[in-house]
């Protein structure tokens, strides 16, 4: 298994287009909590007409200007959103039917079930969605990816990764695509070891500094306790 810097260097580095990506880390500051990682990248002006704005707990997207906006339903969406013992991302309104499925009692798996791969073909972007949970006697992390099938796109395969927590300092990583190409291709491998060592704000620092200049837009980072409250949300945007 490559090690934390390789695979950052790799795929986030020396990648220039990773798409958005979710990291959930454990922080080695703050007493045994966690930390949460959301970046978006865009090219198209579309894409690039939206920004992060925090609001108490919850991370949302927003346009810059209202009046570019030509379909808000794949880039405006509530990105991090949490519960009584439950904490969530994702890259999409996903986010919203999650936490919905669960104070309705369903499950992760459950709201997931209703949810397809993104419709912009030909790139078909994965869905990527994850959650720490509290709520047990030991917190509990599940990272999915919805993603087209490759025979037939218009169905989604869906896997759901259950990996024990990482150590204090590293996180376990998916992004939307592997890399840039026509179709972008999308990931491809089990959630990758990154780096999370250091501050909220030294790992900020961090994913921005790593993703290209080019085509980064924004990151956010959102620390939490080891029983599961948001201590801090720190954002950055171009």
């Amino acid at each position: 298994m490559d090690s934390a810097s390789d695979n950052f260097d790799r795929h986030i580095r020396n990648n220039s287009y990773p798409g958005r990506g979710i990291v959930v880390g454990r922080s080695d500051e703050t007493g045994g909590g966690f930390r949460f990682v959301y970046f978006i990248m865009g090219r198209s002006e579309h894409s690039r007409n939206r920004t992060f704005a925090a609001e108490g707990t919850t991370l949302r997207t927003v346009p810059l200007d209202e009046s570019k906006v030509e379909d808000p339903s794949l880039i405006i969406y509530e990105a991090m959103l949490e519960l009584p013992g439950v904490q969530l991302v994702s890259n999409g309104d996903q986010t919203r039917t999650l936490a919905d499925t669960l104070a309705a009692g369903g499950s992760f798996d459950d709201a997931l079930a209703t949810r397809e791969r993104e419709p912009d073909a030909p790139n078909y972007t994965p869905r990527i969605s994850a959650m720490l949970d509290f709520r047990g006697s030991q917190p509990a992390l599940a990272i999915s990816i919805l993603k087209a099938n490759p025979f037939e796109p218009a169905g989604s395969d869906r896997t759901t990764f259950r990996p024990a927590l990482p150590p204090a300092g590293f996180g376990l990583g998916i992004t939307t695509y592997m890399g840039d190409g026509k179709p972008l291709p999308s990931f491809a491998t089990d959630p990758l070891p990154l780096p999370c060592a250091g501050s909220a704000r030294e790992t900020l620092d961090n994913y921005w500094e790593g993703l290209d200049a080019d085509n980064r837009i924004a990151v956010a980072v959102k620390e939490i306790g080891p029983t599961g409250e948001c201590l801090e949300l720190l954002v950055r945007n171009g």
